[in-house]
């Protein structure tokens, strides 16, 4: 069996005295989209911050590609591969959309995120290759177009592809995506989730959080169900539909929920 991308083993996080976390042990596997679905309050962010390195577990450890990273800094995992969106859109609204990809492009690049903000002279021809990966990216989510548009002028959908597009311009290897489909009408939702199945499909790894049940059962490979932070199920995507304690708390009581 091929050696998962991401491991956890016994997580735990507290806050005011509170557990978030409990205990929590998983696995991503490579070339899977993974869900995490559960209540508010479940500790479905909680858990994203801990991976991308926002949050520091209080008791546990977690691996990617066999590399201990809970006692890493944010920038080093963005660097090993590791990209998110977020629940809150966190764009550069006065900048332009193609400043913003490049952003997330120079997570990769000699300059760093300062650089690309303050255009280093010694490093133009760098900023010119990573405009032209951005670029490439804003045609693939059709927003090429809107290239010199300031991000804050794009509408609600179009501001959610331009962060998945920032968050790929580093080239992870896995993708965070905290509900990315949160507060879209069906349409764009849809849009979306077509987008991620694409990504899937070239290679893309995702761990997904997202309370959009449609897009959790067509997209999920496999799904872990939280509740106060701790599993309640995991599986694919009949054995959760069909789990007693999930059709109870979260899918109305019946299977055709």
């Amino acid at each position: 069996m091929t050696a998962p991308l991401l491991r956890t083993e016994a997580l735990n996080c507290y806050f005011a005295g509170l557990r978030a976390v409990a205990d929590l042990s998983f696995e991503v596997r490579p070339g899977e989209i993974k869900a995490v679905i559960g209540p508010n309050g479940a500790g479905k962010s909680t858990l994203f911050n801990m991976i991308a390195g926002v949050t520091r577990p209080a008791a546990g450890r977690i691996f990617f590609d066999g590399i201990r990273i809970d006692a890493m800094p944010t920038f080093r995992r963005a660097r090993l591969g590791i990209a998110r969106t977020f629940q809150n859109l966190q764009i550069f609204r006065d900048m332009t959309v193609l400043e913003n990809v490049i952003t997330g492009r120079h997570m990769q690049g000699r300059a760093g995120v300062i650089g690309a903000l303050l255009h280093v002279p010694s490093l133009r021809a760098e900023n010119r290759a990573m405009a032209d990966v951005a670029m490439e990216l804003l045609a693939r989510f059709e927003l090429d177009d809107k290239a010199d548009v300031l991000a804050g002028d794009l509408s609600f959908g179009q501001m959610k592809v331009l962060e998945l597009a920032r968050a790929l311009a580093s080239e992870p290897r896995l993708l965070l995506l905290d509900e990315p489909a949160a507060g879209l009408p069906q349409a764009e939702a849809v849009h979306i989730g077509k987008i991620i199945s694409t990504l899937n499909r070239d290679g893309m790894t995702v761990l997904l959080v997202e309370h959009n049940m449609r897009m959790v059962m067509s997209l999920s490979h496999d799904i872990l169900v939280l509740n106060n932070g701790m599993r309640i199920a995991e599986g694919d995507a009949d054995s959760v539909r069909r789990h007693p304690d999930v059709l109870a708390a979260y899918l109305g009581g019946t299977e055709h929920a």
